[in-house]
């Protein structure tokens, strides 16, 4: 790992990552793409110098409260949160002044900062995210290595929405020929309607390879699924997204699943629903009178 100097820590769309680089090992991985255009390994961990510094004075200037999105680029609970702890310095920085959060993980590590996440909940709105990919748990452990089980994720969802935070699950990516059956995608279903999920996102059945991810990809099932890469090769070619021949039937089942369930899906819908911000005290001072 390594500091590295920045002027800012908010995106124009408030958006935060604390890190750049990861140590999950997750074999698709679009963030390694060329075109992020990362000046070091991606295993070496660039830590935001004063992240939480930045943040505060970001949001000290801000007119307007909003929600403050993380985890899109890289992952805020990554193993040297555990030392370093800056996204939950950051988070207490956003519940500080009254902003409210959208956080997306693969690692039962938020539990550690259900707190904060609580406090930010009660006075605004907190969205807590985790993506579940696969429900084989040892495919888990080569597609995902270093991320909690889904299994864990799945109970750190359930704990996480009993404590009265809504939850999303972002399904996928779903690898042709490896997790895009059918029998997985209801047992992870099953997964979204037993922790209550809120909404459910899905931007397909497959998986998008750019520059940089692709052959790092390739790589990866060379060394643990023999002769699929050629079956990519042959299908997609230099494509960037790699649809799934089930995509259309998965699809299906997830609109009339979450249906069923009164589950929010839909793209455009869960992402108005992630931005839309909420000041609870307001509410709270409407209501004594």
């Amino acid at each position: 790992m390594h500091y590295a100097e920045y002027k800012s820590i908010l995106s124009a769309k408030n958006g935060m990552n604390v890190y750049r680089g990861c140590s999950h090992g997750c074999i698709y991985c679009d963030s390694r793409s060329t075109c992020y255009q990362m000046k070091h390994d991606f295993t070496d961990i660039e830590i935001k110098k004063n992240a939480p510094e930045m943040l505060e004075e970001a949001l000290k200037r801000k007119r307007k409260k909003c929600m403050i999105a993380t985890g899109s680029m890289c992952d805020p609970y990554i193993h040297i949160e555990e030392e370093i702890m800056y996204t939950r310095k950051c988070l207490q920085v956003i519940e500080r002044y009254g902003f409210g959060l959208s956080i997306l993980t693969k690692s039962s590590r938020i539990l550690r900062d259900i707190d904060i996440l609580k406090r930010i909940n009660e006075k605004s709105k907190c969205v807590a995210q985790m993506t579940l990919t696969t429900a084989d748990e040892n495919l888990c452990r080569i597609l995902e290595p270093g991320v909690s089980t889904t299994k864990e994720r799945f109970e750190a969802l359930k704990i996480i929405g009993e404590n009265g935070i809504p939850t999303v699950v972002w399904l996928g990516p779903f690898l042709p020929f490896i997790n895009d059956t059918e029998e997985n995608f209801r047992v992870i279903l099953k997964y979204c309607i037993e922790a209550k999920v809120h909404a459910v996102m899905c931007f397909g059945i497959g998986v998008t390879m750019r520059d940089g991810n692709r052959e790092y990809f390739y790589k990866k099932l060379d060394e643990n699924f023999p002769r699929v890469k050629q079956k990519y090769i042959r299908m997609f070619g230099s494509s960037y997204e790699c649809r799934s021949p089930n995509h259309k039937r998965l699809m299906s089942i997830l609109h009339s699943v979450c249906k069923k369930h009164n589950i929010m899906v839909g793209i455009d819908e869960v992402f108005s629903y992630l931005g839309e911000y909420e000041d609870k005290r307001v509410y709270e001072q409407i209501s004594l009178f």
